[in-house]
C-alpha cells in the first residue's frame, strides 16, 4: 500500500509544528512530535527522560565541535556500554520513524526525518522557515513578558542547538535546501494557506489525490 508522509523540518517559533498539525487533522492522519519519544522508548527499554534530554538538543558540548557521528542505521546491543549513549538514542529514534513510514500515512515533525527517509519514494520532505522579525512575535506570544533581546537570543538558541543536532547525525547542513522538496516561508501566508500548499505539494509531488 502506497501511504504517504510528510516530514517538517522547523525554524523555532516559525509555526511549524501548529501547521504540522493541522496538515495532520485535515489529512485525517497521525502527528507524530514528542509521541516518537515515546515509541522508541517503549522499542528499547530505555528511560523516555533520557530521549527527552537529548530531543533536537545536543546533550553534549562535544555536538558543536566539528566532530560527527553520522547516522548509518546500526543500533547498538543493550550489553553494550554505548547503549544510552546519544548515538543510540538517535539510532532508535530512527528506527521508529522508518517504521511508521513503512506502514501508515504521517507527519513526523523533526528529528531528522527528512534525511531518514530520504530514499523513500512516497516522502514529501517540507521545511518551514520565516524572518526574525515574525518569529519574535510568534515567540512573544509563548512568552509574553521576555524581554525582546532574550526572545532573540532563545531563538537563535534553539536554532543553533537544532542546527547542530541535525549536522552531528546527518554530516549536512540543516538549512540546506537539497534536503527538502518544499520551503515555505510562514510569514508569508495563513497557516491554513501553509497546510493548502503542502497538499498541493503532496499531490503534484507524490501524485496522490
Amino acid at each position: 500500500m502506497f501511504n504517504p508522509v510528510i516530514t517538517i523540518a522547523r525554524e523555532y517559533a516559525s509555526g511549524g509544528r501548529h501547521i504540522g498539525k493541522q496538515l495532520a487533522k485535515e489529512m485525517g492522519i497521525n502527528y507524530y512530535d514528542r509521541k516518537l519519544l515515546r515509541l522508541a522508548s517503549d522499542d528499547s527499554g530505555i528511560n523516555e527522560a533520557l530521549f527527552g534530554l537529548s530531543d533536537e538538543v545536543p546533550r553534549k558540548a562535544s555536538l558543536f565541535r566539528a566532530v560527527k557521528k553520522v547516522y548509518t542505521g546500526e543500533l547498538i546491543p543493550p550489553d553494550s556500554e554505548g547503549f544510552t549513549s546519544n548515538e543510540n538514542l538517535f539510532n532508535y529514534q530512527a528506527k521508529i520513524i522508518k517504521e511508521l513510514a513503512d506502514t501508515e500515512s504521517c507527519v513526523l515533525i523533526g528529528r531528522c526525518a527528512d534525511f531518514i527517509l530520504k530514499d523513500r519514494p512516497n516522502v514529501l520532505r517540507v521545511f518551514i522557515h520565516a524572518p526574525m522579525e515574525y518569529r519574535m512575535e510568534i515567540a512573544k506570544g509563548y512568552s509574553p513578558h521576555m524581554p525582546d533581546r532574550d526572545v532573540k537570543k532563545l531563538i537563535q538558541t534553539t536554532d543553533k542547538q537544532r542546527g547542530a543536532y541535525y549536522e552531528y547525525f546527518t554530516g549536512s547542513n540543516w538549512r540546506d535546501a537539497d534536503h527538502y522538496d518544499l520551503s515555505i516561508d510562514s510569514s508569508r501566508f495563513s497557516r491554513e494557506e501553509c497546510v493548502q500548499i503542502i497538499k498541493k505539494g503532496l499531490e503534484l509531488f507524490l501524485n496522490v489525490k
